[in-house]
């Protein structure tokens, strides 16, 4: 078929709820099932959420309200070009909707109220957070490395100039330390302008393929 239904094995949602995704899939490549926050478990588990859901809008530049529902509808064609990146596990919810929203996709988050889940999720917040988080980091440093490496580079830099700055007003000497700061900002950054520039080719070249 054209289109794909994803749906959690949990109980949650809806069948009305699974019409609408799919009724709009006509104008949006991929519609994801946002979940109320009430509706998400535990406390623990609404609070890694939302600290997932930051972190994916700070990185995708677009505001991400539910990054982890396993509830979503897409069309086939463009999920089958992410089927290489998504690993063994249960990240491919915060991998597609990672890889459609850089890959310039239209996707929409239709908000939706997920019924009390059946059985109990093999999701632990501290086991599986660093698992997500380096998938986040994963895919947004394929598709726009300058979210990553950029911060770390302003870092590094200001730092550097700081400390420089200290040790040359208290004992008049610039310290390695605050050299190789500097000189670790810039590598960093010239990494991540090259990794932009490889990553927007890369997608030149996937839109004329599809074109």
């Amino acid at each position: 078929g054209e289109y794909v239904l994803i749906v959690d094995g949990d109980g949650q949602h809806r069948g009305a709820d699974a019409r609408r995704l799919v009724a709009r899939l006509g104008e949006f490549d991929l519609v994801i099932g946002a979940r109320s926050t009430n509706t998400q478990a535990t406390y623990a588990r609404r609070f890694g959420n939302n600290l997932l859901n930051r972190l994916a809008t700070y990185l995708t530049g677009r505001s991400v309200p539910d990054l982890t529902s396993g509830f979503r509808g897409a069309r086939r064609e463009y999920l089958l070009e992410f089927l290489h990146l998504l690993p063994n596990g249960f990240s491919t919810p915060t991998t597609t909707t990672l890889a459609f929203i850089k890959a310039g996709y239209n996707v929409l988050f239709e908000s939706i109220e997920a019924e009390q889940r059946v059985g109990t999720s093999k999701i632990r917040f501290l086991r599986d957070g660093a698992k997500f988080f380096m998938i986040i980091l994963k895919i947004v440093t394929i598709f726009s490395p300058l979210r990553v490496f950029l911060p770390i580079a302003v870092l590094s830099l200001l730092v550097g100039v700081a400390y420089g700055i200290w040790n040359v007003v208290a004992h008049a000497r610039i310290p390695n330390g605050s050299v190789l700061l500097i000189l670790f900002a810039v590598v960093v950054f010239l990494v991540g302008l090259v990794s932009e520039q490889i990553s927007a080719l890369r997608f030149e070249s996937s839109t004329r393929h599809r074109g």
